[in-house]
């Protein structure tokens, strides 16, 4: 709902503060409760974020999972398993505070709209058409299905970073796709994230990782890196391949938020 791992613990812990000063004595369906509960907080939150308008939302990458290469953990399964891929979670950030709630809701957990109205402040009626619009804008994205082989994954993602640190400006444009996307978050309020296309303009700013350490990662159950120099997080990097290109690239170079989001992997490692 809200692509962001840290402000996902706010919204649970502000929700369960509210439903324990409530009285639950007479609420007959508790999930659904909760469930209401946790969903008007986070309406809140994306329109506060929406009002401050934190960063600009073409260039911003919301908080993937992140797990050792090696594989995942049972927990993580299970929080993969509810979760989204990174090129869905950008679009869902373009979609209005009503919109996103209502699909994410209906579409992703099966909820009837009788019960996202009041949620909303709407009529089923006009929960459905929030929906129907963001399915739309979901569709129209046309986001890729990353090849299922992660080994295959593992195997460009590896030769992009061999060439990237060699400088192999024509090996980088071959694993590239022609209409490949780089996403750079810097992070709020830093200068410098964008959104850049084209296999030549990606891969002239991926060249030259010299005093980089690359440490596999899965980001989202996807192929991926996390980034350190001298021990220092400074990037995660998220891939997706389809058919051996590299179609999107999602980076976050903000190392406060790497640090925090990539904790399992640097303590692994």
């Amino acid at each position: 709902m809200l692509g962001s791992l840290s402000e996902a613990d706010d919204a649970v812990q502000d929700a369960w503060l509210r439903a324990s000063r409530a009285d639950a004595d007479e609420v007959d369906n508790l999930g659904g409760w909760l469930t209401t509960i946790v969903a008007r907080v986070c309406l809140n939150m994306l329109r506060s974020r929406k009002r401050r308008q934190e960063e600009p939302l073409d260039a911003h990458v919301p908080d993937p999972i992140i797990s050792p290469g090696g594989g995942l953990q049972p927990e993580e399964e299970a929080l993969l398993a509810d979760s989204v891929g990174l090129a869905l979670l950008v679009v869902l950030d373009s979609l209005s505070p009503a919109e996103r709630l209502a699909f994410v809701l209906h579409d992703m957990f099966e909820l009837p709209f009788e019960e996202i109205a009041p949620m909303v402040g709407r009529s089923p009626v006009a929960a459905r058409q929030l929906a129907s619009r963001a399915r739309r804008r979901v569709k129209g994205a046309e986001i890729p299905s990353p090849d299922p082989d992660l080994g295959r994954q593992r195997a460009v993602v590896d030769a992009f970073f061999r060439a990237a640190r060699g400088g192999d400006f024509e090996a980088l444009v071959a694993l590239l796709d022609p209409d490949v996307v780089l996403r750079a978050d810097l992070g709020a309020g830093r200068p410098g994230s964008r959104v850049i296309r084209g296999a030549a303009a990606v891969a002239g700013q991926a060249r030259g990782f010299p005093r980089a350490v690359v440490t596999p990662a899965l980001v989202n159950g996807a192929a991926g890196a996390v980034i350190t120099v001298r021990g220092r997080p400074i990037a995660v990097m998220g891939f997706t391949v389809v058919q051996g290109k590299i179609v999107e690239i999602d980076a976050i170079a903000d190392p406060e938020r790497v640090a925090r989001i990539a904790a399992a992997v640097l303590s692994a490692d």
